[in-house]
């Protein structure tokens, strides 16, 4: 079994988002309940945290420089450094959806910023898809999720899976060069025994790399849903992953405090860390956002 090792005991009440920046050799990740953006140096192990007045859900690089971003409501442009941090409003596209906020969002390999909101409760189904185009213009894309929940893609940009969490249900739609989606079909269900399907990420091979929340582990699927492996953690609330390192072969894991009763956090003393393992495989660049 892979041996999976936690780099920072942050006890992070929700982690998520990690984000590999490969030109300062850091991790960045996110924990969305506390306000608060982490960054990990991994050549020096420094640490650098910044806590932000907003809920940062989702993280991003931009090519003119800094960040883009999903907070509670919409799209920001983010700023980072030793100074502090700069928020820019881009898009509140649901500032006025009482009850909402976005959660998890990636860039595909056309430069398009992709993210998905929630019902903050947990309980209705207004959810939506959008995307960032290059335009800078926010396009609805698809609908009617209660959690949405890890946009990752194929290798070559030709495919989408997105996930509805409390249906269990991870989805695969084509989607064209302009970024157009058709063809929604389930592309996989999570047993009822293994949790809730939460972050995701995909490698160089177009395997999905699917965390489990209340499962306790990270399986990978092949691109036709078949279950290929599973590495289990220490902790049962594991929420996202993303390639790193100079070869790109560390997967870097985010976990959760959240939801976990105290008897459960005794005996999960790192949830909440920053986990990292070497899966024998290796994981694509991070894209940027070109708009």
């Amino acid at each position: 079994m892979e041996s999976v090792s936690c780099i920072w005991d942050a006890q992070a009440t929700l982690g998520e988002g990690p984000l590999w920046v490969a030109a300062e050799s850091s991790v960045y990740w996110l924990d969305i309940k506390q306000s608060r953006i982490h960054c990990l140096h991994t050549s020096t192990g420094a640490r650098q945290s910044w806590l932000v007045p907003a809920q940062v859900t989702s993280i991003a690089l931009r090519k003119t420089g800094g960040f883009v971003a999903t907070v509670r409501d919409g799209f920001v442009a983010l700023t980072l450094g030793d100074n502090g941090h700069i928020i820019t409003p881009l898009h509140l596209v649901e500032a006025g959806l009482a009850g909402n906020r976005f959660n998890d969002g990636k860039v595909d390999i056309n430069g398009r910023y992709w993210a998905g909101s929630m019902d903050d409760k947990e309980q209705r189904h207004t959810g939506v898809l959008y995307c960032l185009d290059l335009n800078g213009d926010v396009n609805r894309m698809d609908a009617g999720y209660c959690i949405s929940n890890g946009p990752t893609f194929s290798p070559d940009g030709k495919r989408l899976y997105h996930t509805s969490t409390t249906e269990k249900t991870i989805y695969q739609f084509d989607m064209d060069a302009t970024g157009e989606l058709s063809n929604k079909r389930v592309f996989y269900r999570v047993p009822d025994t293994d949790g809730y399907p939460d972050g995701m990420t995909v490698d160089a091979e177009g395997c999905i790399w699917l965390c489990h929340f209340f499962g306790g582990r990270i399986t990978r699927l092949s691109p036709a849903g078949k279950v290929l492996r599973v590495i289990s953690l220490p902790v049962s609330n594991v929420t996202s992953c993303t390639f790193g390192g100079a070869e790109l072969d560390q997967l870097y894991i985010t976990t959760a405090r959240w939801a976990l009763t105290e008897a459960e956090l005794q005996k999960q003393p790192l949830a909440g860390g920053l986990f990292v393992c070497e899966p024998g495989v290796k994981g694509l660049a991070t894209n940027k956002y070109l708009g």
